[in-house]
C-alpha cells in the first residue's frame, strides 16, 4: 500500500498530508494548480471509459482519443475493488478521517449500474465513509432499492439545449432529474452540477427552465456550478470543437486550462445565485467547479470554506 505526499497550498499556510494510495483503485487526487480552487478528494478507480460520448467531456484528453475508453466502460474485477475498499476501512489513515470516495472521475459512476450496486452496498456496511456516484445517467433502478445512507447522488444536469448539442448519447435533462428525484425520495442524499455552464444564445432562459424544473421535482442538498474548461489535451483531441466557440481573444488562461471571458462567467455565476436565492437555497451549499480564486474573490465568496461537489 503505497502513500502519497500532497502539498498543497491551497491556504495561505502550506501544509502536508499523507493519504494512502489503494492498490491503484483508491488514489487522492492531487493534481489542483495554486489558481484553482478544487479541494483534494479521493478517486474510486473501479472502472475508465464513458458511453455518453459528450463533446466537451475532459476524458477525450485523458484517454487521448482512444476510441476504446471513449465509448465504453472497462472495470477492474469487482473483487479487487471491493478487497481495496476494505482495506481503506481498515488504514489507519481512513480511521481518523472520514472521507469521500469519487467513483466518477475516470468513468460514469453508473456505467454498469450492477457493479455500483455492489460498491455502494460494501460502503453501507460502515457508517464512517460515504460513496460519490457521479453520473449523467437515469438508471437508477438498482440502487433505490432501499436508503443508502454512506452514498451521495450526484447528477450531472445542463439545459435541454445544451444537452442536445453536446451531450450525444445522454438521457434527457428530465429523464436524470426523474432518476434524481427517486433516489431522494428514497432518502437517499442528492447533489446536483450544472457544469459546464455555456452562453449560448438566450442562455438565461434556458438555464432558468433547468432551476425551475430541478425544483419543482425535488430540492437537491448541494449544487456545484462550472463553466467550459478548455484543458489542452480535451481541445486536441476532441472531435467536435464547435463547443470551443466560446473560447475567443478575450479568454482567461488557467492552471486549468482555457476559461470563457472573466466578465461572461461572473454574469454567470451572478445569475445563478440570484435565481437560487429567490428559491430559498443555501447559498452555503452552492459552489463553483474547477473555478480560479480570482473569480471566487470577485464574487465576495470565501474558497477555504468550500462545500462542492466531491468533499463532505
Amino acid at each position: 500500500m503505497a502513500r502519497v505526499t500532497i502539498y498543497t497550498e491551497a491556504r495561505a499556510t502550506a501544509y502536508k498530508e499523507d493519504i494512502p494510495n489503494i492498490d491503484g483503485i483508491i488514489v487522492p487526487f492531487n493534481k489542483t494548480p495554486y489558481d484553482i480552487v478544487c479541494p483534494h478528494f479521493l478517486e474510486l478507480r473501479w472502472g475508465i471509459g464513458c458511453y455518453f460520448d459528450c463533446a466537451y467531456c475532459y476524458l477525450r484528453g485523458t484517454f487521448r482519443g482512444y476510441k476504446a475508453f471513449k465509448e465504453k466502460c472497462v472495470n477492474r474485477p469487482i473483487e479487487s475493488v471491493l478487497n481495496a475498499i476494505q482495506k481503506a476501512f481498515d488504514d489507519e489513515y481512513f480511521k481518523r478521517n472520514p472521507s469521500i470516495f469519487n467513483s466518477g472521475e475516470l468513468s460514469d459512476s453508473l456505467a454498469k449500474p450492477p457493479l455500483m450496486k455492489q460498491i455502494s452496498d460494501k460502503f453501507e456496511e460502515q457508517n464512517r465513509h460515504k460513496l460519490l456516484i457521479l453520473t449523467k445517467s437515469g438508471n437508477v433502478k438498482l440502487l433505490a432499492d432501499k436508503p443508502r445512507k454512506q452514498t451521495i447522488f450526484s447528477f450531472s444536469i445542463n439545459a435541454k439545449e445544451v444537452s442536445r448539442r453536446w451531450e450525444n448519447k445522454t438521457p434527457s435533462p428530465d429523464e436524470r432529474i426523474k432518476a434524481a428525484r427517486t433516489v431522494s425520495e428514497a432518502g437517499d442524499e442528492v447533489r446536483i452540477r450544472i457544469d459546464p455552464i455555456f452562453p449560448i444564445e438566450n442562455w438565461q432562459t434556458h438555464y432558468e427552465d433547468l432551476i425551475y424544473s430541478i425544483f419543482s421535482e425535488f430540492t437537491p442538498e448541494r449544487i456545484t456550478l462550472g463553466t467550459p474548461r478548455g484543458l489542452a489535451k480535451t481541445l486536441m483531441f476532441s472531435k467536435d470543437p464547435t463547443w470551443t466557440q466560446y473560447f475567443t481573444e478575450k479568454s482567461e488562461h488557467s492552471g486549468w486550462g482555457k476559461k470563457i471571458p472573466s466578465f461572461q462567467r461572473k454574469e454567470i455565476y451572478v445569475f445563478f445565485y440570484d435565481k437560487l436565492r429567490t428559491l430559498g437555497f443555501d447559498k452555503s451549499k452552492i459552489a463553483m467547479c474547477k473555478e480560479t480564486r480570482l473569480m471566487w474573490e470577485e464574487l465576495g465568496l470565501n474558497p477555504d470554506k468550500i462545500k462542492c461537489n466531491c468533499v463532505w
